[in-house]
């Protein structure tokens, strides 16, 4: 089997990025694609109220997922700058103590959010007839915590070392088996909700062993016994890296939660309007989340070789093509998406106007300004990959600001139109604060500038000297 690693420190950045995206971007829309039939089959076949639970239950399920990308993805920084400086030894044993402190979150995340799932719904004032149908939701999916933790780890470390085919192919198989068991769980065993979760968990599973497979057959992941061999200083590392994108994702979904609270008050009908542009979020955002994977894994590897004008010429070429790509989308979706939001609901002809009505405002407005989350995802990939996990984790600090003000203050000046602005108010103040603070470290590093709190080492490894703030 060909080894499928990507140099990304030689090269023409544009094509590189392009060449890693596309794959990354056709492995989104597969995950889209299966999330999406999950939202489809729940509303056509179940009707609004539970089109509804799932949207109660969206935020609680990001925000266990965000914590464990968050530590998946801040290890794979580590990963990339190893094989961009053409370590061996140092990228299998980073690979080793990934992979360890995966499992060791996996089990203890799956432990809390299975405690908290019912008590935070409840918080969250989740109407009552919405709730039974969030929490077994909840309840399947949180057991699968260690399958998804899992597979976020193996899809993190091919994507550093420049394969962003390999889970490209793995979410085609999640995408097939997750269809087919909706269709037969929900529509022909007639399991409800709970057959949804079940089908995308085990889909999550498929897509885990496809990546499992290809792991074992790369070369420069032939583990060694003494890499297995806990290393205190490299996991304390892995943990400064890790800790805050976890904390930061958990910020941010905390402010999401906050969104729902309000959102939760204006009833179900309402609900079920943002659970459904909600679900077209992930397609406005998977080009966003493909580039900002791509420009990580260039940082991280240009870093490591010590090639910084690089990071700046590949970054120049991103915001071209990622802008571009937004006014496509944006343009796509105002012109066409009331016609996909109706895939998503069903029931009485009033019923589905008001749903409607709700839904398409708010992607209306989304899409206006949707270049401002490129732009977001862009910088802070790239400063993680630099090396620098504490500044997009006060960016999240920002969206938690932004997102819960506009939640709660401009509600009651403009009702409940004023709940659409949450998520670009989040979105600005975050993009602000990584572009200046990109735009300093680059300058850092091209200039030879010494950063008191993140320096590069001879061998090209970033080094944290004082640790999380």
């Amino acid at each position: 089997m060909a080894e499928r690693t990507k140099d990304m420190t030689t090269g023409k950045p544009a094509g590189l990025l392009l060449s890693f995206a596309l794959p990354l971007m056709a492995g989104n829309i597969c995950q889209q694609l299966y999330t999406m039939v999950d939202t489809m089959v729940v509303g056509q076949v179940l009707g609004v109220e539970a089109l509804a639970a799932l949207g109660a239950a969206d935020w609680l399920n990001w925000m266990v997922l965000g914590i464990v990308m968050g530590f998946t993805q801040g290890f794979s920084i580590l990963i990339s700058q190893r094989f961009g400086a053409n370590d061996g030894d140092g990228l299998r044993r980073v690979t080793a103590m990934s992979t360890i402190l995966s499992a060791m979150i996996a089990l203890v995340t799956t432990a809390a959010s299975l405690l908290a799932a019912e008590p935070l719904l409840r918080l969250l004032n989740t109407p009552e007839e919405i709730l039974p149908g969030s929490l077994s939701y909840l309840q399947i999916i949180f057991s699968g915590v260690v399958i998804v933790t899992a597979y976020n780890m193996m899809a993190s470390i091919l994507r550093a070392l420049g394969d962003s085919r390999t889970p490209l192919y793995a979410m085609l198989v999640a995408s097939v088996v997750n269809i087919g068991l909706d269709l037969l769980f929900v529509m022909v065993f007639h399991w409800g909700i709970p057959g949804a979760a079940a089908a995308t968990v085990i889909a999550q599973g498929c897509s885990c062993l496809f990546c499992l497979w290809v792991l074992r057959r790369l070369t420069v992941l032939k583990m060694q016994k003494s890499d297995w061999k806990p290393d205190s200083v490299l996991i304390r590392r892995l943990f400064q890296l890790g800790l805050p994108m976890a904390f930061q994702n958990a910020v941010i979904a905390v402010g999401g939660l906050v969104v729902q609270y309000v959102i939760n008050q204006f009833g179900m009908i309402f609900v079920a309007g943002f659970t459904a542009t909600n679900k077209l979020y992930g397609l406005l955002e998977l080009a966003a989340t493909s580039f900002g994977f791509s420009m990580a894994t260039f940082a991280g590897q240009n870093l490591g070789a010590k090639k910084y004008e690089r990071i700046r010429l590949g970054m120049r070429s991103a915001l071209k093509i990622a802008i571009a790509t937004a006014l496509v989308i944006s343009v796509l979706m105002i012109l066409f998406g009331k016609y996909v939001l109706l895939l998503f609901i069903s029931g009485e002809p009033e019923e589905v106007a008001a749903v409607l009505e709700v839904a398409y405002t708010y992607l209306s407005i989304m899409c206006s300004v949707l270049f401002i989350l490129y732009l977001l995802h862009l910088y802070r990939s790239a400063l993680q990959g630099m090396g620098d996990t504490v500044i997009p984790m006060v960016s999240g600090i920002a969206e938690l600001t932004m997102r819960i003000s506009c939640a709660l203050l401009l509600p009651i000046w403009l009702g409940q139109f004023g709940i659409y602005f949450a998520e670009i108010a989040a979105w600005t103040g975050a993009a602000v604060i990584l572009a200046a603070f990109y735009y300093i470290r680059l300058h850092h590093l091209l200039h030879g500038i010494p950063d008191k709190r993140i320096q590069v080492t001879h061998d090209g490894i970033v080094e944290d000297n004082a640790g999380i703030p």
